[in-house]
């Protein structure tokens, strides 16, 4: 053997075989690599994850040994550390595939489906774990994600075939914690691969060829300390007989390894052929020893259980952690589902699955594993071939600025300047229930909002905590244009889903936010801009209407939030770049420039805006947020109006507010606030003000004996409590 051929176990060089897996390099030193629990050499047990160069909870199975590979066994010191370094993260990769058929499995079922297929003429893609081709999970789509040596495939079928096969039932029994049990695939395994095995004995069917003794009648337990040192079974008297032996071969039958087929239920287009499609076999009822290695749940865990009145394989399952670990049920579901049947008299079955099937690292999740595309607005091109430095934020690609933050903001306040708003949540309710649905979905007065006029709305939950807020406009009595935060849209066309489907009402309910782009045209010049695009009545304020501009079909909002004169240009996608590129040429000489999110940050804070789940918690009510003007007193019967009852009768316990500061270094988000010494509250928002010439700030302060601190310290600095907005408390500007 060559002096190369060696790994690192536990600081050590181990020689190993050319072919050899990890877990035979660590049997052949005499390491078992978690110290105990039956071998199975298939990649359906936990009990040979190690961490292999850094990465944690790979199958020592199902991993070649490579000169120099570093291993560690997990189990000698709890936990696998987090490495921040390891080398395979650096170099995580997503491809992205299609075909007509993927086929998962390639033993003799699956190659005869893949033969199959490809038969009929359609483009098949065979993954196998056998050749490190392991899939991790079917989603919706169809998706199979697969992880491979050179990174994650994501495949984009028509059709799924699982062709996984079958799991060998693993021992439970006093003592199936020892190394030295092995289920009958191992120990051939092992056999053909030349390792010593000692002695040994089986129950059950066991691999032709060897030197072993059978054993008839019932487990009873294992002995040893840490290494199997004899086998105690029961025959139809009830006499107890000992072997002893080195080495344990157990066959208890066959499960479906079907994980995947349990993840993909309610799929269209996923079948199972072969073993993974048959039923499985019922092990005899446990009655002592552990069931779930993972989660180091016993029989005497699954008996207390049973006496807390979790009789349901879910409860069961909740309650215990059992199947949750990282062989997700492969050991331990046939054995719950022969316990409940003793118990209960009725064979349930197996938990829900949801992926992953097989542990993702850091970087396969950062390569793109369970990662969704991040969105552009149409007029991304153009942020880019201005300079705009994008973000990624409230779900989208975002320009954050465009070089010169301040020539931003002054652009706004003292000429004219375009935003990309067509991030926002844009739908359409219409229907005979479209005001009875809207009444019953927001705290402010629907019906009483003209046709052509909008307003700024709260969206609450059942416990009166804000969800989000946006603007309800009513284009005719039976039909609406809502607008939602761009972090808050996807939540929300489910939130109204919902409660449309709950109250059995009659409106629909059409998704925009893709299709149509906004641009916000702000800034005092913000009119003399439209003129020249051909709108010589824009709207006034809180009010829209439908014209072209520039020759394109919009609808406009005026509004604000920037706190100068602003207008919302909704328009299909298609036409966005053409509408931006028109209004930038028309502005040339009134100093026109577009602004990004920072200089919009530094605008809205002036203003005293808030921004949902940055300046709000989970637990912000309109109250605590200084919003009650937008909950209709009169009113009754929407969500969240019972909890607002009960809540408002309770005294104040802190609340959002605004805070100046002299100092031109605005805080850290989330600085902490204090008075005398004591903790009152933290900076939710905060930037230096050109206009103002201070530092301003939202944050939550905490009442004290029921009034607000005037005058609070931050970073050593003295900060005041003001009243809101900071910045043209009139609003005269907005309203121009």
């Amino acid at each position: 053997m060559s002096e190369s051929q060696r790994l690192i176990l536990d600081g050590k060089p181990v020689a190993f075989q050319a072919g050899d897996s990890v877990l035979m390099a660590a049997l052949r030193a005499d390491k078992h690599p978690t110290m105990g629990g039956c071998l199975c050499n298939s990649g359906d047990c936990p009990h040979c994850l190690v961490s292999i160069d850094g990465i944690a909870y790979q199958r020592a199975c199902q991993v070649s040994a490579k000169p120099g590979m570093v291993v560690a066994l997990e189990h000698k010191d709890g936990t696998p550390p987090l490495h921040y370094n390891a080398p395979h993260e650096t170099t995580q990769h997503t491809r992205h595939l299609h075909c007509e058929t993927v086929v998962i499995g390639l033993g003799e079922s699956g190659q005869a489906a893949y033969a199959e297929a490809e038969l009929a003429g359609k483009k098949v893609i065979g993954l196998d774990a056998k050749k490190g081709q392991e899939v991790i999970g079917i989603y919706a789509g169809l998706l199979v994600v697969a992880r491979t040596d050179e990174g994650l495939l994501n495949i984009h079928p028509k059709e799924v075939v699982v062709a996984t096969g079958s799991a060998e039932i693993q021992p439970v029994a006093e003592g199936n914690h020892l190394a030295g049990i092995l289920s009958p695939r191992a120990v051939s395994a092992f056999h053909k691969a030349g390792l010593n095995l000692g002695k040994i004995v089986a129950l059950g069917e066991a691999p032709e060829g060897l030197s072993l003794t059978r054993l008839e009648g019932e487990l009873v337990r294992f002995e040893g300390e840490t290494k199997l040192r004899a086998v105690v079974v029961r025959d139809h008297n009830s006499k107890e007989t000992r072997h002893s032996c080195d080495t344990a071969c157990v066959s208890l039958g066959f499960q479906p390894r079907d994980v995947l087929l349990r993840m993909a239920a309610g799929l269209d287009n996923v079948r199972a052929v072969g073993d993974c499609a048959k039923v499985s076999d019922i092990p005899p009822c446990p009655k002592s020893g552990l069931v779930c290695s993972c989660s180091g749940v016993s029989v005497a865990d699954l008996d207390y259980t049973w006496a807390q009145g979790f009789k349901e394989m879910e409860l069961v399952k909740r309650s215990t952690l059992a199947g949750t670990g990282p062989c997700q049920g492969s050991v331990c579901i046939p054995h719950l589902r022969s316990f409940l049947l003793e118990k209960g008299g009725k064979l349930q079955d197996r938990f829900t699955a949801r992926p992953v099937a097989k542990q993702l690292t850091l970087g396969e999740v950062s390569a793109g594993a369970q990662l969704h595309p991040i969105p552009r607005t149409a007029l991304d091109g153009i942020h880019r071939k201005l300079g705009a430095q994008m973000d990624r934020i409230g779900g989208w690609w975002r320009p954050w600025n465009y070089g010169k933050v301040l020539e931003e903001y002054w652009a706004v306040r003292e000429a004219v300047s375009l935003g990309d708003v067509s991030t926002l949540g844009k739908m359409i309710v219409s229907g005979p229930d479209a005001l009875t649905f809207l009444e019953k979905l927001y705290p402010t007065q629907v019906s009483s909002i003209k046709t052509g006029r909008s307003r700024y709305v709260l969206l609450l939950d059942e416990r009166g905590y804000v969800l989000d807020d946006g603007l309800i406009a009513k284009e005719t009595d039976t039909r609406y244009f809502l607008t939602f935060t761009s972090g808050g849209s996807s939540f929300a066309e489910a939130w109204l889903r919902d409660w449309a489907s709950s109250w059995q009402l009659d409106v629909r309910i059409m998704n925009q936010t893709m299709s149509l782009s906004a641009i916000n045209v702000t800034g005092p010049f913000a009119k003399d801009l439209l003129r020249r695009a051909g709108l010589e009545n824009p709207p006034s304020f809180m009010r829209f209407a439908d014209a072209n501009v520039a020759g394109i079909p919009c609808k406009i909002f005026r509004l604000s939030f920037t706190g100068e004169v602003s207008f919302e240009l909704h328009h299909s996608a298609e036409q966005s770049e053409a509408l931006w590129t028109s209004l930038m040429e028309l502005g040339k000489d009134l100093g026109i420039k577009p602004h990004g999110l920072e200089a919009l940050e530094m605008l809205r804070l002036e203003k005293g805006h808030i921004i949902v789940n940055k300046d709000t918690g989970f637990d912000s009510t309109p109250r605590r947020i200084n919003h009650e003007w937008m909950v209709a007193s009169e009113k009754t019967g929407f969500i969240g109006h019972h909890a607002l009852l009960r809540t408002n009768k309770i005294p104040l316990d802190k609340q959002l507010v605004g805070l100046e500061m002299d100092s031109k270094v605005a805080p850290f988000e989330g600085s902490i606030i204090y008075q005398k010494g004591t903790y009152v509250g933290y900076v939710t928002s905060s930037t230096y003000s050109p206009v103002l010439g201070k530092t301003v700030m939202l944050a939550w302060l905490d009442l004290l004996e029921g009034d607000l601190p005037l005058e609070v310290s931050i970073n050593g600095e003295l900060a005041r409590c003001v009243e809101l907005p900071f910045y043209d408390k009139e609003a005269s500007r907005a309203r121009a």
